[in-house]
């Protein structure tokens, strides 16, 4: 449902205030003062005819001057013109001057001559524009300059309001987006919407006696839509809306963030009600203590003055402040406490109902096949944020029209999600027929032991084509529904699963290569955390070895131990044991299906690339041959 109110009630956007209000004033004075000295002096000297000083002297001895001005620096005047094929003609008159020279003899001789002479004191004009108007001019520039060199050198800015705000003023035309455009965080809108009803209709809470929370706190992984969500209830609300980046507050100078965050408040006063949006909060609301490091008086200072606005001695009526974080767990306490950020409304990665509405969300405007198939591949990107899905979208549109494409396909999607998972593909990178062999047994390995293992995921995709950095091939698994937790049977699975390639490896060519490094990080990884996060191991007990992580950082692979070392010693023993279990589970499993693994790798080493269906035609074709009828517990998807 949506409410607009009147668009009378709409606050205009205003221009920013230059940084001098009169400087364009004084530059017009002073550019009409100059053309007008300019006229006069270009006036004066248009018919002078400039002599050296020793052609003044002998035109002195001869005569010929009839009237001169005496300067500090130059002597202008009167002469008489006397050209030899004129002879019998009266001289002309014309004007003449000279550079000074120092000369005690000047006078002398000009009384000789019987010259009329005299002294010349300047213009008052040429006084003023060179004495006062110039240097001020001449002031006001450099200072200008100087003020957006420090400034920051945006336009606006100058050392007479570093300590403005830089908070950029929208309104709802200028977001264009509403909670229409934001799907896969419903939670996050139905908690937003309470916040924009307030600003439309707050009689009808404060009637009841009810507050609303002061401030707003986005938390969440980044690319899951907080800034755009901000941008929505912006759109939504159609109040006045202040967006600025929390690193936009601190300078090198001590108090210049504080100032800025007054001026913001103030602002946000005059325009009340209205909401403040500051992304990248930690920049400068990070825990405050004994801190060793340059700006951090800055950084006190700035969040102090932020926690006194927000909740300090005057209330702040009408005024909702939204911030966005992807690290809630270091900012201060005092931020968080209720008064200030009452509210902490976490947008999530979205499931699979969600990506489904994101896909279509960012599909708006573009030309789309019949084939198109969102819901299966929502069930594929499982791990995705919206920037993630923005970008295979877009990523598919590329591929299309790199095929001279009308429209978008399914296949071009399925093609885009690969790139994104493992990089573009790299058919530049040549390998020998010896290490094609290795990639395709390796790769192979992979999905057989997904195939033949209970709880492992169905085999999507299987590609000995190099992508991305350092991936010479692939296998593509993609879970059949959203996973919210995983059992202990289903993680040894996966372990399984990243040893089948070394497994096969070794079982072929009796030695192995480097190609394993990832596949044994993730195993690692995975046995690492079912010993010391879930209490999976035997001997190691129930206890949870690791200290507590980021929320939203991931888990550090170090896993710094809060424990013995006797202690530490079981569990790498339990890691290792679970590792050596599944290794060779791994190699059983390919010994019992020999035929099979080298049956299907050499159908790929032909083709590059089997689709799932096409691995498991091959499957059924060897047990066909064999006579013997089985069944996996695991249907490709």
């Amino acid at each position: 449902m949506k409410l607009s109110p009147p668009k009378k009630n709409f606050p205009t956007k205003k221009e920013p205030e230059p940084p001098f209000p009169y400087l364009r004033f004084l530059v017009q004075i002073g550019i009409a003062l100059f053309l007008v000295w300019l006229w006069q002096e270009s006036l004066h000297k248009a018919t002078v005819s400039t002599i050296p000083y020793s052609e003044f002297l002998n035109k002195l001895n001869q005569k010929e001057i009839v009237e001169c001005k005496i300067t500090p620096d130059e002597i202008y005047g009167k002469m008489l013109i006397v050209k030899p094929e004129e002879k019998g003609k009266p001289p002309r008159i014309g004007l003449f001057s000279t550079v000074r020279v120092d000369d005690p003899d000047l006078v002398k001789r000009l009384q000789a001559a019987g010259v009329v002479y005299g002294s010349v004191k300047p213009s008052l004009l040429s006084q003023i524009l060179f004495s006062w108007v110039v240097p001020i001019l001449i002031f006001f520039l450099v200072w200008f300059a100087l003020a957006r060199f420090v400034g920051g050198g945006g336009a606006g800015y100058s050392l007479l309001n570093i300590g403005k705000s830089r908070a950029r003023l929208l309104v709802d035309e200028s977001t264009g987006v509403t909670f229409a455009d934001v799907a896969g965080c419903d939670e996050a809108k139905y908690e937003l919407q309470e916040v924009v009803d307030f600003l439309k209709n707050p009689s009808r809470y404060k009637a009841l006696g009810a507050k609303i929370p002061k401030g707003v706190l986005l938390v969440g992984p980044p690319g899951t839509g907080k800034t755009l969500l901000a941008k929505a209830v912006a759109g939504e609300a159609k109040v006045p809306f202040f967006s600025i980046s929390g690193s936009e507050f601190v300078e090198m100078f001590v108090g210049v963030g504080a100032a800025r965050v007054r001026d913001l408040f103030g602002q946000a006063k005059a325009k009340a009600p209205c909401i403040i949006f500051i992304d990248e909060l930690d920049a400068i609301g990070r825990q405050r203590g004994i801190r060793i490091q340059v700006g951090s008086d800055e950084h006190e200072q700035t969040l102090n003055q932020l926690l006194v606005e927000m909740d300090g001695f005057d209330p702040n009526e009408g005024i909702i402040v939204l911030a966005a974080t992807n690290r809630p767990e270091i900012l201060d306490r005092a931020l968080l406490r209720p008064g200030r950020f009452d509210r902490q409304v976490v947008v999530d990665l979205p499931d699979a109902n969600g990506r489904e509405a994101i896909l279509k969300v960012h599909a708006k405007g573009k030309p789309l096949s019949s084939d198109i198939n969102f819901k299966e591949i929502a069930q594929a990107t499982m791990g995705f944020s919206g920037a993630d899905l923005a970008n295979l979208l877009n990523e598919a549109a590329l591929l299309a029209a790199r095929r001279k494409s009308t429209c978008i396909e399914q296949k071009d999607l399925f093609e885009a999600m690969e790139k994104v998972i493992a990089g573009p593909e790299r058919k530049s990178r040549v390998l020998s027929e010896k290490e094609r062999e290795r990639v395709a047994y390796h790769e192979v390995g992979h999905a057989l032991v997904a195939f033949y293992l209970e709880h492992a995921e169905p085999v999507r995709k299987i590609s000995i084509v190099p992508r991305g950095r350092a991936a010479l091939g692939y296998t593509l698994q993609l879970p059949a529904s959203q996973q919210y937790l995983l059992s202990k049977s289903e993680l040894l699975d996966r372990i399984c699963v990243a040893m089948g390639g070394r497994a096969a490896e070794e079982l072929i060519y009796k030695d192995v290569t480097t190609g394993a490094e990832n596949d044994l990080e993730v195993a690692t990884t995975i046995a690492r955390q079912m010993v010391c996060l879930y209490g999976m191991g035997e001997k190691s007990g129930l206890s949870h070895y690791v200290p507590p992580q980021p929320l939203f950082g991931g888990l550090d692979s170090s896993y710094l131990k809060e424990c013995s070392n006797e202690t530490a010693r079981i569990i790498e023993l339990e890691i290792e044991k679970i590792l050596e279990e599944n290794y060779e589970k791994a190699k059983s499993i390919l010994q019992q299906h020999l035929k099979e693994l080298q049956e299907v790798t050499t159908i790929l080493l032909a083709k590059e690339t089997l689709s799932g269906e096409e691995f498991k035609s091959i499957l059924d074709k060897v047990k066909n041959q064999e006579g013997v009828s089985y069944s996996s517990s695991v249907s490709s998807s």
